[in-house]
């Protein structure tokens, strides 16, 4: 329920360039063979596979030298070629960003990446393919996104998709209308399995490949053509790749191993997964914050439970939301069960006490963070029911929290789960010690393969997607 730092104000994105970091280290010089100097320019020219910029890592010049007859160029051709190969490393490995070029809200960081003791032991124990492969993040998720990079590029050399103009709503039994035919064409880009025959009579066969489509987009797949699938078709191919190319670089900011029990909290799907031995086992409806009271990303630890949370009310939310609605409505804040307590120095807060009409619900998770968010319970369930789920203050809302609180609480001899129900119906306020930690992950997908190989796409609600391939673009080198 806490608000969250702003996210700044995005311009327009531009394509990328080479990003600009503090200087890589350059190991001296080793006395490369010809295969492994092979090796490094094909990684190179291989950058865009990454998401990089076609030429943003050239070995061009150093090839150059590489080709002269005289010693010295040649010695110089190698030092070019392994700083390239450095900056290409930390680019690949860790992602593309200086540490002052993260918003506020961007709390995952990846870790310090220093390449050169490893190219160096690469070359000396001839494994340098190995040390290659292993730069990048070693995910599925950043792997199907490679794939789905490659498919999308292809897309846009191909033309892209023509823009279906606006109208009135498309639906099944809709027959004559000309845009029937472009949204059959527009689908059948990205959805191989639709058959083209340019009638304009929209059918069965038309009304579920465009449910696909919407599932695909996050939509309500309702087989209708209105104003929200319409604006999703219609996003150019151009900036879906810049979709995958920022997924890509978030990939970068995670630790090379993630627990194998974990939450993980879309923020722009609103989803929150457990996961345990690596395979999730409790999926359920979230609700992250809406723009402007952003969901921040971070990893932490949920260290413990409060059954039958109070809500301290942040300051910001008081001020801006609840005061004016007890001026407006005088006794609201009773009859909401808010409470004003002294602070030092003769100040006043607010406090929702614990019960039905609570925001927090049920059950808070805590977990710790700069940003003062949270996972919890809320007694309004109305918006999990609705495909647009971005309506909080910036905590995480959860759609089946109980069951979690149970889960996390598993194997504690105090916290049964007839203890757990028995506590919650006291209406005692109780903070439970989970056994042990678990993971909590708030990310941020707008991209991702699912496992029949299709890219799905998020809108970008905070517009972070754009903010990041921006600064990638305002930078001059890695």
């Amino acid at each position: 329920m806490s608000a969250a730092p702003a996210v700044l104000a995005q311009a327009q994105v531009r394509p990328a360039r080479a990003p600009q970091q503090a200087p890589v280290a350059v190991p001296a010089p080793p006395a490369l063979r010809a295969d492994q100097i092979d090796l490094l320019v094909r990684a190179l020219n291989d950058a865009p596979s990454h998401g990089f910029e076609p030429g943003a890592f050239a070995p061009d010049r150093a090839l150059a030298l590489l080709d002269s007859r005289n010693g010295t160029d040649r010695q110089a051709g190698v030092t070019q070629l392994v700083a390239l190969t450095m900056r290409y490393a930390r680019a690949v490995h860790s992602g593309r960003l200086a540490a002052a070029d993260f918003d506020g809200n961007w709390g995952l960081r990846p870790a310090a990446y220093d390449p050169a003791p490893g190219f160096a032991a690469a070359v000396q124990n001839d494994r340098l393919a190995g040390w290659l492969e292993e730069l990048s993040p070693p995910y599925t998720g950043y792997q199907t996104l490679q794939k789905g990079l490659v498919t999308y590029r292809d897309l846009a050399a191909k033309g892209g998709w023509a823009v279906i103009p606006e109208g009135p709503p498309l639906k099944l039994g809709d027959k004559g209308d000309p845009r029937i035919v472009q949204l059959e064409a527009r689908l059948a880009v990205e959805d191989p399995t639709i058959a083209v025959d340019k009638a304009p009579v929209f059918d069965e066969a038309l009304q579920q490949a465009l449910m696909r489509a919407q599932k695909r987009f996050g939509l309500n797949p309702d087989g209708v053509l209105g104003k929200g699938t319409l604006a999703a078709l219609n996003v150019p191919v151009q900036l879906r790749i810049d979709q995958i190319v920022a997924n890509m670089e978030r990939w970068r900011w995670l630790p090379e191993e993630l627990p194998a029990d974990r939450i993980q909290v879309n923020i722009a799907a609103a989803v929150m997964s457990v996961f345990h031995h690596d395979a999730p086992t409790l999926t359920m409806r979230a609700v992250t914050g809406r723009p402007g009271d952003e969901t921040p990303m971070l990893q932490s630890q949920i260290h413990s439970i409060v059954l039958n949370p109070p809500w301290n009310v942040p300051s910001s939310i008081a001020t801006k939301e609840l005061w004016p609605k007890e001026r407006a409505n005088p006794g609201y804040l009773a009859r909401n069960d808010f409470i004003v307590i002294p602070t030092e120095g003769g100040g006043s807060r607010l406090q929702q006490k614990a019960g039905d009409k609570a925001a927090l619900g049920l059950v808070k998770f805590d977990f710790n963070n700069p940003y003062g968010v949270y996972l919890h319970d809320t007694p309004s369930r109305a918006k999990f029911a609705s495909y647009s789920r971005l309506a909080s203050h910036g905590c995480v809302r959860l759609e089946k929290p109980i069951p979690l609180a149970k889960q996390l609480l598993d194997g504690s001899a105090e916290w049964t789960p007839e203890n757990v129900d028995a506590t919650i119906a006291s209406g005692k306020t109780v903070r439970a010690q989970l056994p042990k930690p678990m993971a909590v992950y708030l990310l941020y997908w707008t991209a991702y393969v699912t496992p029949d190989g299709q890219v799905n796409f998020r809108d970008d609600p905070y517009g972070w997607d754009r903010a990041l391939v921006q600064r990638i673009a305002a930078s001059k080198a890695v």
